[in-house]
């Protein structure tokens, strides 16, 4: 299969599988117990759980259950699902029960694989009998015909309200999104990934395993990230390139450890997705480490990445969210108008990674596309160069006596203080002025910091209108899977301050 940077990739998820195993080489390493998986093995691996599903009937299309940490088995059984033609389904582990109840019981599926170490959590989830098969379970059967149009992954959005969506995706917009990254990131057949995220999250399923796929490069597969292991992983495992979050950026930042000469020198890059990277925590990160970070953005719905900063020696915008690769991206008003550059409005999307929609809801689908564009219902600005610079979320603005108030300015003031590691600014219901701002913070152990300090940062840099009336300190702030900080569960779970 041939990679160009004009055009997405052409094929199916089976057909891009059986080149990588006929060219051979390394697809897997996994660092903490020192094996590894080559692409033939994993094909051999993949089409014999691809026949025992379609020997148990397992339909064309189907969707099947993939219950699994970050895993050899795991990825064996997702490749499985996708190169056998089903609709591989990929549950969320951080849901919780009865997310993980709804997600099973909505997609339908009859199917699922379990790793060992998610049976007890399965199980009591498992409300229509669904029925694990292992991936031992040899049979024949011949595969069921796959096309790019066919459905391959359905994910449900860790939405902070209502319930989850499912996100369609086919192969073809599967493909698009490990493309995306691959011509952003100029991945090559040299390149190994490192994959600290969740595969049951679209950044870790799409950045770091399809963008491996696509490129012809390896990845190197943690079960789960780990701050004082990541630096020698990454020298066992020789990456030169990984994907976090800006939490795990910011804890790496502020963690004691040391890469050695060999890793930053191997490292190309980092790249930061999933929610806004504040300047600060950026900047002392590549200083400190000498490794450039890469600010992205991406999206459950576009099969992950839409924008990316250019690698360096190119221009790269700190506090932007970079260029559309892959796809067009416009900034458009409320009635879907195109602004000119500077204007703040929502960002939309088109483009081969977007996805086909939401299953069993059509209403949600229509909602979400208006003229072929996907409206992603995030706020943000393009500059004359095409850089987007986002600066909210339509659902989380903070309107305090009217005005408009992103919360993302006073993150990026509180994380100018050297103690704070996570920090997350939300709304407060108020009867003088409809809402007011607070803020959460975590700090690094033993510090001396107090609210008072930090709320004199925010008035300095934005003045009292915009500043934080209450500052609340948190072991951790709440998180989806991915990393990101759930800012609209902040009001649900902290106390009002006093007034």
């Amino acid at each position: 299969m041939k990679l160009s940077r004009d055009r997405p990739p052409q094929g199916t998820v089976r057909d891009w599988l059986a080149a990588r195993a006929d060219r051979g080489g390394t697809a897997f390493v996994f660092p903490e117990d020192g094996s590894r998986l080559d692409w033939p093995a994993l094909q051999d691996a993949a089409l014999s759980f691809a026949r025992a599903l379609t020997a148990r009937g397992a339909a064309r299309g189907e969707s099947v259950a993939i219950v699994a940490p970050n895993s050899r088995d795991g990825l064996v059984a997702l490749y499985g699902a996708l190169a056998g033609g089903f609709r591989a389904t990929m549950i969320n582990l951080a849901a919780g029960r009865d997310a993980i109840a709804y997600a099973l019981e909505h997609s339908e599926a009859r199917l699922a694989f379990v790793h060992d170490a998610c049976t007890e959590q399965f199980a009591p989830a498992n409300t229509t009998g669904i029925i694990p098969v292992p991936l031992s379970e040899q049979a024949e059967a011949d595969l069921h015909p796959v096309t790019p149009d066919d459905h391959a992954l359905l994910m449900y959005t860790s939405g902070t309200t209502g319930r989850p969506k499912g996100v369609l995706h086919t192969h073809a917009s599967l493909l698009a999104g490990g493309w995306t990254t691959t011509i952003a990131h100029d991945l090559s057949e040299a390149d190994r990934g490192f994959c600290i995220l969740p595969i049951y999250h679209i950044n870790g399923l799409c950045v770091t395993v399809m963008g491996s796929l696509v490129s012809g490069g390896s990845l190197a597969v943690t079960s789960k990230f780990s701050a004082s292991r990541f630096w020698d992983q990454a020298a066992k495992a020789e990456v030169t390139w990984f994907s976090a979050v800006p939490t795990i950026i910011s804890h790496l930042l502020h963690g004691t450890d040391e890469p050695g000469p060999e890793v930053r020198n191997r490292l190309r890059f980092g790249r930061s997705a999933s929610s806004a990277l504040a300047v600060e925590t950026q900047s002392a990160f590549e200083t400190r480490f000498s490794v450039p970070i890469i600010e992205t953005m991406g999206l459950t719905e576009t099969a992950a990445q839409i924008l990316s900063n250019p690698l360096p020696p190119a221009t790269r915008k700190i506090g932007s969210s970079g260029l559309a690769y892959g796809c067009e991206v416009q900034i458009q008003d409320s009635t879907g108008a195109a602004l000119p550059p500077d204007n703040e409005g929502e960002i939309t999307v088109r483009g081969p990674n977007v996805m086909q929609g939401y299953l069993k809801n059509a209403d949600a689908t229509r909602d979400t596309f208006r003229d072929g564009w996907l409206r992603t219902g995030d706020l943000a600005r393009m500059d004359a160069q095409g850089y987007v610079f986002v600066t909210g979320r339509l659902k989380e603005l903070i309107i305090k006596g009217g005005e408009n108030i992103a919360p993302r300015e006073v993150d990026e003031a509180l994380y100018t203080h050297p103690d704070v590691i996570e920090a997350a600014a939300f709304a407060r219901p108020c009867t003088t002025y409809g809402e007011t701002v607070e803020a959460a913070v975590r700090v690094r152990d033993g510090s001396a910091l107090k609210g008072a300090d930090l709320i004199e940062i925010c008035r300095n840099r934005l003045g009292a209108f915009k500043s934080p009336d209450e500052i609340h300190f948190l072991d951790e702030l709440p998180k989806g899977p991915s990393g990101k900080i759930q800012r609209l569960k902040l009001a649900d779970i902290l106390e009002p301050a006093a007034r």
